[in-house]
């Protein structure tokens, strides 16, 4: 069978059972036993199949379902969105402000996150609107968080990286760890690249001066236990905006580095 009657075969059939209303996962189960019957000697192929459920549960392939939970649990607990809105703070006056601040996000969620549908939905969710609103061009717009999407993919916790040590029978802690420079290394690089290209063509990202009426209010400070207050305080002193500014930051990214290092260290 050519190739192109193979792949029209399969999409069809993948779309024809979404159409149906069946769920994706057993839309994509049909398409696979169709062409394990069609392309593995017919019923040969389908007497292997139980032995590719059990690779599928295979030890080294575990840390995977892992690292897509962590990614969820921060989507949907809020604590993401938190954080960009310190990295937010955090970042004040630089050219392409947003799309910096995309860059930013999206490599400390791929330390912590395996998946880049996760990490593309976070900051697309969270800062795509924002930019189109105030006159991002598409490109600088959604250019930067699909493109950050990718480090997903290299720093660890990385379930690409984890699947193909499986596949390749290599050492899933050392292709994890040989992912951590080359993804630092794409972030550096889109972020010089967005600023080189705000600079020479300010009309791509036109500034503005972010709302900072927040950075002015008393800084609280309490500890409570058990719904009542033992302690609290409040600093309203000249220093309060540097304040302001980086406490969100110590608050909500910092503990997120912390169990960067964990899982780094673990590995």
């Amino acid at each position: 069978m050519e190739w192109y009657l193979a792949l029209l075969l399969l999409l069809g059939t993948v779309c024809t059972a979404m159409f149906l209303g069946l769920p994706v996962a057993f839309a994509f189960f049909a398409a696979n036993v169709l062409g394990t019957a069609l392309f593995i000697n017919g019923d040969v192929g389908l007497v292997f199949m139980p032995m590719e459920f059990h690779n599928a549960i295979h030890f080294s392939l575990a840390p995977i379902a892992l690292f897509l939970l962590m990614g969820e649990i921060l989507l949907h607990t809020g604590v993401a969105f938190k954080a960009i809105g310190a990295i937010d703070r955090m970042i004040s006056r630089v050219p392409g402000r947003l799309s910096i601040v995309s860059i930013v996000g999206g490599t400390i969620f791929s330390s912590l996150s395996g998946s880049t549908i996760a990490n593309t939905a976070i900051l697309g969710s969270v800062l795509l609107p924002d930019m189109i609103k105030r006159g991002y061009k598409p490109s600088i717009a959604m250019g930067p968080i699909m493109a950050v999407g990718g480090i997903a993919m290299l720093i660890p916790p990385s379930a690409l990286a984890v699947l193909l040590a499986s596949i390749a029978e290599q050492s899933v802690a050392q292709l994890l760890i040989a992912g951590i420079i080359p993804g630092i290394l794409m972030a550096v690089l889109f972020f010089a690249y967005v600023i080189g290209r705000c600079v020479l063509d300010p009309s791509l990202a036109p500034s503005y001066n972010p709302d900072e009426s927040g950075l002015d209010e008393p800084v609280g400070f309490s500890i409570n236990i058990g719904g009542k207050q033992l302690w609290s305080a409040s600093y309203q002193g000249h220093y309060r905006r540097p304040v302001n500014r980086i406490l969100p930051f110590i608050v909500y990214i910092m503990p997120l580095f912390i169990i960067f290092v964990v899982v780094v260290g673990s590995i």
